[in-house]
């Protein structure tokens, strides 16, 4: 039992940084023995799951998108249901997002009952500091690995109102850390506003998120949603556990 729980700790270890890793860097990252991660590296090599890059080091193996594929399933299975009830009570749509290295990506996704409704191809990246899901999301990280994140992605400005100070962003990370939810004002597309929890507890990064045309999204609207989404994360939450 120790092993497999070890071996899926390197796993995770790699997912979570998403660049080749060598033997050394991974004991340190995940704190498991140099000689027993060299064990487990080998053996997961030898069962398709990890290769060996000439560098030496180490990346996860196309094999696992089978997993995922599956895993992706059965998460959205559990995650449409809350989705449906949010878009029922609030009206507007309600998506499911992920970290997956250094960007959000859309899980699924339930459509406002709205004529003029906000659409996001299930599957799109974005980067994380223009949307209200990945603010939720990294508000919960260390802050050297939300640094990092904004490092790599260079922050693009896409609307006018897109926070591309790293200070800035930093620091309105320490706000929704603190009051529990995130808001989009525009930052990734003109004229729509989004609000987003994270959901806690699950073996990746995701976050619940509401978005509208922000004549439609109203102060008054959010104040009703920021609620009904924490108690919808907590119940995936849970679903997941």
């Amino acid at each position: 039992m120790q092993s497999i729980g070890r071996a899926f700790a390197l796993l995770e270890t790699m997912a979570e940084n998403a660049i080749p890793i060598g033997i050394s860097q991974l004991s340190t990252l995940s704190g498991i023995p140099l000689p027993t991660v060299h064990r487990l590296v080998r053996t997961l090599t030898e069962l398709g799951y990890l290769r060996q890059e000439r560098s030496r080091r180490y990346v996860l193996s196309p094999r696992l998108i089978r997993l995922g594929d599956s895993s992706e399933r059965t998460l959205t299975l559990f995650a449409r249901p809350r989705l449906t009830g949010l878009v029922d009570e609030l009206g507007e749509t309600a998506n499911l997002a992920m970290l997956d290295g250094d960007q959000i990506v859309y899980l699924t996704q339930v459509p406002s009952r709205y004529s003029v409704r906000m659409f996001t191809e299930i599957g799109r990246r974005m980067d994380p500091h223009c949307t209200a899901a990945g603010k939720a999301i990294m508000a919960g990280l260390p802050p050297g690995s939300a640094l990092g994140i904004l490092k790599r992605t260079g922050m693009p400005s896409h609307t006018a109102t897109t926070i591309t100070d790293r200070d800035r962003f930093m620091a309105q990370l320490a706000e929704v850390a603190r009051q529990g939810y995130a808001v989009d004002e525009g930052e990734q597309e003109n004229g729509v506003r989004c609000v987003a929890v994270a959901v806690h507890d699950t073996p990746v990064r995701l976050a619940i998120s509401l978005s509208g045309p922000a004549t439609r999204m109203t102060d008054e609207l959010l104040r009703r949603a920021v609620p009904l989404l924490t108690d919808t994360a907590r119940a995936l939450s849970a679903d997941l556990a």
